[in-house]
């Protein structure tokens, strides 16, 4: 009994100490943006120990991929939606979906969003081997073919991998119906599957693209930004300068369960403040492929909800809201 007893002692400890340990979950496979994004603010709050108070740093970082973010969604919604210390990284894939409907019931209002931690811009990319040098190569042989090139994308037809590469296939007169998608478990697994040649390109982003452009197996066509962006992809041009008039921007940030109190909510989005304020903060961004753009608490709240509208509207002209 006794030994039964010390069993359900140390589980119900192990489970307080989970409850209370930092964490930020990762809604997808590792080595895509939503994993960086959790790497970036953990190294923002790291940054913050010698302030004032400072914020627990300690946040590990855990993986909770499946449907496209679903997963980690309805896990935090349904299951942990009082958890004081766990956020969620999300992008502006994550409102598309959400205006979509791929999260089932759930509204952008069920969570609590607590800060945009940069910007990021859509790209597409091949291997550095490729045939096809430019964004003008790849769309020629699209035109040709388009049975002939697979191109790998985080989610499936409607995500805003899809989207994007939609928009390029269409500017240039190809029905993106005529392309063929490979659907995939987000921007790390794109990238494994054309460097093992699966497929022959990714729709992706930007800061996916530096990561492996910076170890020469790369090669970025076009980046789909309305000037050329600075660090490792300074010498890629945009679409539009190649004739493709496409531009996706993309916010990153972080969210918290719904019912999470008010003082745990407004003790993060109080951190992030300081974390975006901070000059060593804008470096670490510019490092990991970001760009300015920090919104937290209300401000954050009213801006996703707008794009959220915004997508919807764009994906109903589509035919993609469900």
């Amino acid at each position: 009994m006794k030994t039964l007893l010390a069993l359900i002692c140390a589980l119900c400890f192990g489970a307080v100490a989970q409850a209370a340990e930092l964490e930020c979950i990762v809604p997808s496979k590792p080595g895509g943006a939503m994993d960086l994004t959790c790497k970036l603010a953990q190294k923002g709050l790291q940054g913050l120990h010698d302030a004032p108070n400072p914020p627990p740093s300690d946040m590990h970082i855990s993986y909770l991929p499946g449907g496209i973010g679903a997963v980690a969604w309805h896990s935090l919604v349904s299951g942990r939606r009082t958890a004081p210390n766990t956020l969620v990284a999300f992008s502006g894939g994550s409102l598309l979906n959400l205006a979509q409907g791929k999260f089932g019931t759930l509204k952008a209002t069920d969570v609590r969003w607590v800060a945009a931690l940069g910007a990021d811009y859509g790209m597409i990319a091949v291997r550095a081997d490729s045939p096809y040098k430019t964004l003008h190569d790849l769309v020629a042989a699209l035109k040709a073919n388009p049975q002939k090139v697979l191109i790998g994308v985080s989610g499936t037809i409607g995500s805003q991998d899809w989207l994007k590469m939609a928009m390029v296939a269409r500017s240039a007169g190809i029905d993106p119906k005529a392309l063929r998608f490979v659907a995939l478990e987000g921007g790390g697994e794109a990238f494994t599957a054309m460097h093992a040649s699966y497929v022959q390109a990714v729709s992706g982003d930007a800061s996916e693209a530096a990561l492996y452009a910076a170890s020469g197996n790369t090669r970025v066509l076009a980046v789909l930004s309305e000037q050329r962006l600075p660090g490792v992809l300074a010498n890629v041009p945009t679409a539009r300068e190649q004739g493709v008039d496409v531009v996706w921007p993309i916010i990153r940030g972080v969210w918290m369960g719904p019912q999470a109190s008010d003082a745990d909510y407004h003790r993060w989005v109080t951190a992030f403040d300081r974390v975006l304020a901070s000059p060593q903060f804008a470096q670490m961004r510019a490092a990991s492929g970001l760009y300015p753009f920090g919104l937290t608490g209300d401000a954050l709240a009213a801006y996703v909800k707008k794009a959220v509208d915004d997508y919807g509207k764009r994906a109903a002209e589509l035919g993609l809201v469900r």
